[in-house]
């Protein structure tokens, strides 16, 4: 019936639409009028059509299903314990410990997670012994433990190395004697929240590992990547296909497993201290790109993250909007969904072909660990993230109720448990580090200064 309903209509090539355009247009130019820039330097056309599409991108290949990943910082190891089973009960698939101390009592941690659990450990400092007893728990019991281990990208956001030395070596030895589970990650979210643009954002990554395979012995486990998400929804999409992709390449040359694991949260640039609520669309749709860009596990940021600690109800409605996507929208039922969509997989491929474009120069230049060294990479995020403010400050980026139809009334000093800027830190440092800033800091500063100043006289 198909082939019969389809066969009734004359195939249209896509000449023949934009002829129809064009005289549609009455003159006007076709590409100035309807192709419009994005920052990376693609033109997005009004149409694409099947006659100019190219091959699907096999490389992509994901199952279905998502997991619903849920933070913990481990102060109390007890409290911790239970609230990660509390919150298994809950709706969370994944836990996501970040530990800033090497006597925290693993095996307590974990104690109340069933078997099956996907657990993130990731880890603020260095330690072999730490990793060995995770891999030991992980063989007696059965666990899938991922440990988030990344000297580098501890390098790019704190300025330093951890602990006083570039730990290649105790990286190595750890993944030597941990076979039973993955050791190292990619930091990738700092970069996005910092401003760089997505053909950059790939580009480092690409590099940031490629730094790891130079260096260290990487055994058979899956490399993670932790990837922030920003609002350009097909963009987004396609980002995280095209990181598949270029992945799949870079791993094939070292004779690698071609799949990486990826961790998909919400930017923090573009939240919003003021309309708070605005911040549950924003994260809606970025966790929407992320599980249809394939992200295995999704942490949603909660729409209070800014300026309340960390609190049951803005968890629980962040847990929930992914919920919803999962078993009200059934985002879990479909693997590859966005395959065959002649849009995104243009926009795929050329956020590949750019990124590789700018990974090759990066390794040419010396590598990435070399570039940040000498600030190149900081300075080139920096660019990138001046230009977008500028366009926030003109009004051409558009944040909802900060720099577009913004509610006058509201007040917000009062309900500040923890500061929403950049807080600056003097320290002496091996290298300028990435910062990463919201496009509306200097509004939001502005507007809770003209709150204080009242209230003071």
């Amino acid at each position: 019936m198909d082939e019969q309903l389809f066969n009734e209509f004359n195939p249209v090539v896509s000449k023949q639409w934009k002829q129809l355009i064009q005289y549609e247009l009455k003159g006007a130019d076709y590409n100035e009028t309807l192709v419009w820039q994005s920052p990376e330097g693609i033109g997005v056309k009004p149409f694409y059509h099947a006659d100019e599409a190219a091959q699907p991108l096999a490389a992509t290949a994901t199952k279905p299903g998502f997991f619903i990943g849920q933070d913990i910082f481990v102060q109390d190891v007890e409290k911790s314990a239970n609230r990660a089973a509390g919150l298994l009960q809950r709706g969370a698939e994944a836990i996501h410990f970040t530990i800033a101390d090497a006597t925290v009592n693993a095996e307590a941690l974990v104690s109340q997670l069933p078997a099956a659990t996907l657990v993130y450990f990731y880890l603020r400092f260095t330690s072999i012994d730490f990793v060995k007893k995770l891999n030991a728990i992980a063989q007696a019991k059965g666990y899938t433990f991922y440990v988030l281990q990344d000297p580098v990208g501890y390098l790019a956001k704190e300025g330093n190395w951890a602990q006083g030395g570039d730990n290649f070596e105790v990286l190595t030895k750890t993944i030597e004697a941990c076979p039973d589970i993955s050791c190292v990650s990619i930091d990738g979210a700092l970069y996005q929240n910092a401003g760089a643009n997505m053909v950059q954002h790939l580009a480092y990554m690409l590099a940031h590992a490629n730094e790891y395979f130079n260096r260290i012995a990487i055994h058979k486990k899956s490399l993670v990547f932790q990837v922030a998400v920003g609002g350009n929804y097909f963009f987004e999409i396609a980002k995280l296909r095209a990181l598949r992709v270029l992945y799949s390449a870079l791993a094939k040359e070292y004779s690698l497993p071609t799949d990486c694991h990826i961790i998909a949260r919400p930017t923090r640039r573009n939240k919003t201290l003021y309309d708070y609520n605005v911040n549950m669309l924003r994260t809606s749709t970025e966790c929407m790109a992320a599980v249809l860009g394939g992200a295995n596990t999704v942490i949603n940021l909660p729409y209070d993250a800014l300026y309340h600690k960390s609190n049951e109800f803005g968890e629980r409605i962040a847990r929930n909007q992914l919920l919803i996507l999962k078993h009200e929208s059934y985002f879990d039922k479909v693997a590859n969904p966005a395959d065959g969509a002649y849009y995104i997989e243009e926009l795929t491929n050329q956020l590949a072909e750019k990124a590789l474009a700018l990974f090759k120069e990066i390794e040419a230049a010396g590598g990435f660990v070399a570039k940040l060294m000498d600030g190149t990479i900081q300075r080139k995020i920096h660019e990138s993230a001046e230009k977008e403010q500028l366009l926030f400050n003109e009004g051409k980026e558009v944040l909802i109720g900060t720099n577009k139809y913004p509610n006058k009334a509201d007040r917000m000093s009062h309900d500040l448990e923890l500061y929403p800027f950049v807080k600056a830190k003097p320290r002496k440092t091996l290298i300028t580090p990435v910062i990463e800033k919201r496009l509306a800091e200097k509004v939001e500063q502005e507007r809770l200064d003209a709150e204080i100043q009242p209230a003071a006289q």
